[in-house]
């Protein structure tokens, strides 16, 4: 247990060794009372600030610890937030299966008029949409910028609702009679706004991913969603029947 003392003669890099130490020190448990910070960390090894944050960032990377400018790293939950393809799922359910509490900062709950939205959802676009923009929390760390559009004459009993620690879905079913059975989702790799960036407690060097759905109900379109989340606590997984697999679509000029 403790620090191992880097090697510079060997020919590798003082990042990778630490990392691969740090690593190592983790496996074994050793950080669980807390994670030490940047300077802890290069008093240990005797490495400059430099080094140690090209290790942090590739720990980052794996989703192990999370660190915002300014502030000590910390470990992030484990198991991590993993959601398989292919499946209707709700990000709340997705939270609280890992075991971690979820709540949400809720921004805005109004009524507007979209027209870009509004024609995804296959309807005029001075449509009245009820919009719900929240910040989503897995324990205490940022998880998500989740925004949702839904049509007004379906749902318009959920402006009423505390969505605080309330799943959408639920909500949907349980006050406008609808319940979501399929849609299509697209999930790409993006570069967070400033904004989001310092919704979501994280610097440049954190990976994020976007999520826009179209969900449905009976075949008619009840839900546009856009939602900006942290790729060092969330991933997709995806089994490959041998007949259909996933599709890779390029995307277009």
């Amino acid at each position: 247990m403790g620090a191992t003392p880097l090697r510079r003669d060997s020919g590798e890099p003082l990042w990778a060794q630490l990392l691969a130490d740090l690593r190592g020190r983790l496996a074994d448990g050793e950080f669980a009372d807390g994670f030490p910070g940047e300077l802890s960390i290069a008093e240990q090894y005797q490495v400059s600030r430099h080094t140690v944050r090209q290790a942090l960032a590739r720990l980052r990377g794996e989703g192990t610890v999370t660190a915002a400018r300014g502030r000590a790293p910390r470990l992030l939950p484990s198991p991590g937030i993993e959601q398989s393809l292919g499946t209707l799922y709700s990000l709340f359910a997705a939270v609280e299966a890992t075991g971690v509490p979820q709540r949400s900062v809720v921004h805005v709950l109004d009524t507007r008029a979209d027209g870009v939205v509004a024609a995804r959802l296959g309807l005029e676009e001075s449509t009245p949409l009820v919009y719900l923009e929240r910040l989503r929390l897995a324990g205490d760390e940022p998880l998500a910028v989740d925004r949702a559009w839904l049509p007004a004459d379906l749902a318009a009993p959920l402006l009423d609702v505390d969505f605080t620690r309330t799943a959408l879905y639920e909500q949907y079913a349980a006050l406008c009679g609808v319940h979501l059975t399929g849609g299509q989702e697209h999930i790409r790799a993006v570069i967070p706004t400033p904004g989001e960036r310092a919704l979501l407690d994280i610097d440049g060097e954190v990976a994020a991913l976007a999520i826009d759905r179209l969900g449905c109900a009976g075949g008619r379109p009840v839900e546009w969603r856009h939602t900006v989340v942290r790729g060092d606590m969330f991933s997709v997984t995806a089994d490959l029947p041998a007949a259909t697999g996933y599709r890779l679509r390029p995307r277009r000029a």
